[in-house]
């Protein structure tokens, strides 16, 4: 009897210790038949992610009591056209980005992060989103994915941290604020203090926003610093209001590089539900100003995404860009000549799990 006791009380705990803590695999697959057309010569090609990244991913987390938590979370880019896995940048540094796409092997490269959660907020250290890209992609009605991603993406000069950084220390303020939000994040390029380059890749990047009720509205301010370029400075203000028929949203983004050339754009579009589906409209803009021409590329885009249930959704999206003064920006893998104009279609599905 006593044993029987003793051996429910080892159960009992350890289900309570199961209860504590949790682990979910989850993903996306998103396939697209993308079209490109330039002056030069034109691609047809079966890509991904043309409404949503295709990744996999796991993520944990343990409940530590007294409020707080530890979690974790991997996620790779899948480049389900031809089974790959998508590169990563160990360094932050132009260098380090040399290998392409399924050159890597699968590589937890969209995020790989354990974070320590509580009152306080969240400390959370690894690889992850740079404040920076947030703006970008939170008021893109496109969400930086496909062909109708922000020209002021494409076309920015914000280098290798533009959109994710590795051997990031990052802080989130707590969620209770009343619709206040923040975060910041210093990243490392980890090299010797007596070297050359010790700085490169380095950098910190700050974010703060106001999101209540139909509003959201957030400033990001970040600063790296490359040996081979020059040191950047990227600065954006983003916002979206919800008009109940539609959501409005645009973003102003300024890229700089100290003794050299700076960038300047924006993006104004909307959001329209339509039945089960909704309609993604963008126009985006981004000039570098040189010391002769100041190239310039704008963008319109036109998107429908029809959802056939939670988890699946069929979609397209149309897009041109026209470039001046010396631009030659081009749209799903075509090439275009300097000043002339690019087409692109998108057409995909989208499955999540």
């Amino acid at each position: 009897m006593k044993k029987s006791l003793i051996a429910l009380a080892v159960l009992a705990a350890s289900g309570a210790a199961m209860a504590q803590s949790s682990v979910t695999l989850f993903g996306v697959v998103d396939a697209t038949y993308a079209y490109g057309s330039g002056s030069v010569a034109n691609k047809s090609q079966l890509t991904n992610s043309g409404y949503n990244s295709s990744r996999l991913g796991f993520r944990g987390v343990e409940d530590l009591g007294g409020g707080m938590s530890a979690s974790f979370w991997l996620e790779a880019g899948v480049n389900n056209d031809n089974g790959s896995g998508a590169n990563t940048n160990a360094t932050n540094q132009a260098a380090a980005a040399a290998l392409g796409n399924g050159q890597q092997g699968l590589t937890f490269n969209r995020r790989s992060t354990v974070s320590l959660n509580g009152g306080f907020g969240e400390v959370r250290l690894g690889r992850d989103y740079t404040p920076q890209f947030w703006n970008l992609t939170v008021f893109d009605p496109f969400g930086t994915n496909g062909v109708g991603t922000t020209q002021t993406l494409n076309s920015s000069l914000g280098g290798p941290t533009t959109i994710r950084a590795s051997n990031a220390i990052g802080y989130f303020l707590p969620g209770n604020l009343g619709g206040f939000y923040g975060q910041a994040q210093y990243y490392m390029g980890e090299n010797l203090s007596n070297a050359a380059n010790k700085k490169d890749g380095n950098g910190l990047a700050l974010r703060a926003g106001y999101a209540n009720g139909p509003i959201n509205v957030a400033l990001a301010f970040s600063e790296t610093k490359y040996l081979a370029s020059g040191n950047i400075k990227s600065v954006n203000l983003g916002g979206q209001y919800d008009l109940g028929v539609a959501k409005v949203m645009a973003h102003y983004n300024s890229d700089d590089i100290k003794g050299g050339n700076e960038g300047t754009g924006f993006l104004i579009g909307g959001l329209i539900p339509v039945g089960a589906g909704e309609v993604r409209l963008a126009y985006s803009t981004y000039k570098i100003d040189t010391v002769g021409a100041d190239p310039r590329s704008n963008k319109i885009a036109l998107g429908y995404v029809h959802n056939l249930s939670k988890r699946t959704a069929l979609y397209t999206t149309f897009a041109r860009v026209s470039n001046k003064n010396g631009a030659a920006s081009a749209l799903n893998g075509s090439v275009t000549a300097a000043n002339r104009n690019s087409t692109g279609y998108d057409f995909g599905i989208r499955h999540s799990f």
